[in-house]
């Protein structure tokens, strides 16, 4: 069994403008419940949240959606998840999400999966976990982020460690590869203090 029980994915609520997104998300799904892995995500069955719900729910796996009452109707919340669990506050979704994760993976998305990313890679720089946070840089969505944060560290306002607090992988089998080879425990605390 891998060490990595239970996956929080952030992506997006709307399935964007490159169908190899949402395929990569249906794919990821499928995929994390074939490994045995468990599927924590933000609870909406529309965009790409749907998709990599529903590949995981069509793959036999275990589904957790987290969403805030106030976005039930937003994200359209999805009513086929082994388990729903609403929240009073996006806070209290992201923390909610983090204590069922052993790993977090990012795929494409727009603000709310870049407030997601961004607060994960800041808890651990904190040292508040450290827990695996990959991002999936399908067809090279992930490449602005990355960029950002690269100015972050050339500009002075992050230490060249910033580069060691994720990574990044091009596609869904090298993320599940990852997924399979590591530790909870590398070296650090896996809850958040």
């Amino acid at each position: 069994m891998p060490d990595i029980h239970s996956v929080a994915v952030f992506c997006g609520s709307r399935p964007g403008n490159n169908p190899a997104w949402t395929a990569a998300a249906r794919a990821f799904g499928a995929a994390l419940a074939l490994a045995g892995m468990r599927l924590v995500y933000g609870g909406g069955r529309v965009g790409l949240m749907g998709a990599v719900a529903d590949g995981a729910l069509a793959a036999g796996g275990t589904v957790i959606g987290v969403i805030p009452e106030f976005l039930k109707a937003l994200e359209v919340a999805h009513d086929g998840l082994s388990e729903t669990i609403v929240t009073d506050s996006m806070h209290s979704r992201k923390r909610r999400m983090f204590d069922l994760a052993d790993a977090f993976v990012c795929l494409p998305g727009g603000l709310g999966t870049f407030d997601e990313t961004m607060e994960i890679l800041t808890w651990r720089q904190l040292k508040l976990h450290d827990k695996p946070i990959i991002l999936v840089d399908i067809d090279g969505a992930y490449q602005p982020i990355i960029a950002a944060l690269e100015g972050a560290v050339s500009q002075g306002f992050a230490p060249s460690a910033t580069r060691d607090l994720f990574e990044v992988t091009p596609d869904v089998a090298t993320t599940i590869s990852r997924l399979q080879h590591l530790s909870t425990a590398r070296g650090g605390a896996s809850a958040l203090l």
